[in-house]
């Protein structure tokens, strides 16, 4: 009796430290990193005139990708779904400019911040508006789906007769905006810059109002999600950007996209 017990034990032994071993295996005989994405968030990520992805992001994650000496591949996914994405395997990581919030932490595990950006509502040039739910009552704003923005203008604004408009791409928000569907957007500061205002569509509109800090809601930086229990991949990822921050690549990464100041976490 003993001896079965102890024969099973050892089977049990053996199994877990299989299971363990795997997963490290797996993480050492990478040979390709997949990377989710939602590519209409310029300048994070976008596509081209000839449909190549570009951006910060995109940038980044192929010099990570370097540097672990692995292939990079980007799935594009809609934003709201790329944490159901991650978790159903499409995908080994999240790349785009996801920030690290609470919430998000109960779904997903995070790499260390690797940056930070401001958020900012947009606007008609002259409209007056400010990001505050006295001067927002009664208006229409857009926000990105699963987004912090959209979290927070829910949280905050909605209550107090805020209409919050919610699309599935960035390009929607901002083809309502110019067309006067909408009265504001909240963003990032990075993206309503270069993805809205320097560009045509974005001409008679600008920043309305401060931007807005809650890190509660808005989270206090940009990582990569992976999921829960992934403990190889993530410090796989962590030591690549931290080689990477420590011998300025991602500096110099960042000076070629922003105009908005980016704290590098």
């Amino acid at each position: 009796m003993k001896s079965n017990l102890r024969k099973k034990m050892s089977l049990a032994l053996i199994a877990a430290t299989a299971v363990a071993a795997a997963g490290s295996v797996s993480a050492a005989d990478l040979k390709q990193l997949r990377f989710g994405l939602e590519a209409s968030y310029a300048p994070f990520e976008s596509k081209s005139p000839s449909g190549q992805l570009q951006g910060f992001d995109v940038d980044v994650g192929n010099a990570v990708c370097a540097k672990l000496n692995v292939k990079c591949v980007w799935v594009e996914n809609d934003f709201d779904g790329l944490i159901p994405a991650l978790q159903a395997r499409k995908f080994d990581a999240i790349n785009s400019d996801m920030t690290i919030t609470d919430q998000r932490k109960q779904a997903i595990d995070f790499t260390d911040p690797i940056y930070t950006i401001p958020n900012q509502l947009i606007a008609k040039k002259g409209s007056g508006l400010q990001p505050s739910a006295a001067s927002l009552k009664g208006k229409h704003v857009g926000v990105l789906q699963g987004t912090i923005q959209e979290t927070y203008a829910k949280a905050k604004w909605a209550p107090a007769g805020i209409d919050v408009v919610s699309y599935q791409t960035q390009d929607q928000v901002y083809g309502d905006l110019a067309s006067g569907r909408l009265d504001a957007a909240f963003q990032d500061s990075e993206a309503a810059s270069k993805g809205f205002l320097k560009r045509p569509q974005g001409a008679g509109f600008e920043f309305a109002g401060p931007t807005v800090s809650d890190e509660k809601l808005l989270g206090s930086g940009v990582g990569y999600g992976v999921r829960k229990g992934d403990t190889a991949l993530l410090a796989q990822l962590n030591g690549a950007l931290k080689a990477l921050k420590a011998d300025g690549t991602i500096e110099k990464i960042a000076a070629k996209y922003f105009d908005v100041k980016v704290v590098l976490k």
